[in-house]
């Protein structure tokens, strides 16, 4: 690996095991202001990026690389806790690889030799993307910590809260009184930090695969 200085700036990853495009693509990038981190193999990034899992950027991959080839690269950082954006970069591109890269949420599929307009723009979306998704993952951290202080009996309630029940009701499913169903979705709403039940409703949706359909279900 050829490394940059160390820096809080987002990482362009840069995987082709041709080092004169390397140096290319190292100079266009300096050139634009983008912190670049040069990688001869899949193999190479992927041991880097056990060490800085976390690290923002994105990745240029080539198709074609000794071991494990660009696609295979991407389906790995896929499997990430923060999955890195891809750009593909190759001469030997062709409409499955194409297909199989778009479907794996590749941000671009570009061809050698590339255009400095069709590739700078292309890692700036990429850096947008990631910068989104790590908002996006955050926030959903922050939301399943709340979630994880309720009590099993006040997730019950949000989840019956959520199908649209109202307290009357709630409290005829579990057996236990109006007043009480208040109690508890005025605890829930506190440690849910919403104030509305349409917050609340739409707080349950972002919460994704964690229980509370099951629950409701």
């Amino acid at each position: 690996m050829e490394d940059d200085c160390k820096s809080t700036k987002p990482v362009v990853h840069v995987v082709d095991d041709d080092p004169p495009v390397r140096r290319a693509l190292s100079r266009l990038l300096h050139s634009h202001g983008f912190r670049v981190e040069l990688f001869s193999s899949a193999e190479e990034l992927l041991q880097h990026r056990c060490h800085s899992p976390g690290n923002p950027g994105c990745v240029i991959a080539d198709l074609q690389l000794p071991g494990l080839n660009g696609l295979d690269l991407q389906e790995t950082l896929r499997k990430e806790d923060e999955p890195l954006p891809v750009i593909f970069l190759t001469g030997h591109g062709d409409i499955r690889s194409s297909v199989r890269a778009m479907k794996g949420d590749a941000v671009d599929f570009l061809t050698k030799p590339v255009s400095e307009s069709d590739l700078i723009p292309a890692i700036k979306r990429a850096l947008a993307a990631d910068a989104e998704a790590r908002k996006e993952r955050r926030q959903k951290r922050e939301l399943l910590a709340r979630y994880k202080e309720l009590t099993p009996r006040e997730r019950e309630v949000m989840a019956m809260v959520v199908r649209g029940l109202l307290n009357k009701q709630i409290a005829f499913e579990l057996g236990t009184v109006e007043r009480t169903i208040k109690a508890h979705r005025a605890q829930i709403m506190a440690k849910m930090q919403v104030q509305s039940l349409a917050e609340l409703v739409r707080v349950s949706g972002r919460l994704g695969d964690v229980a509370i359909r099951e629950e409701a279900t």
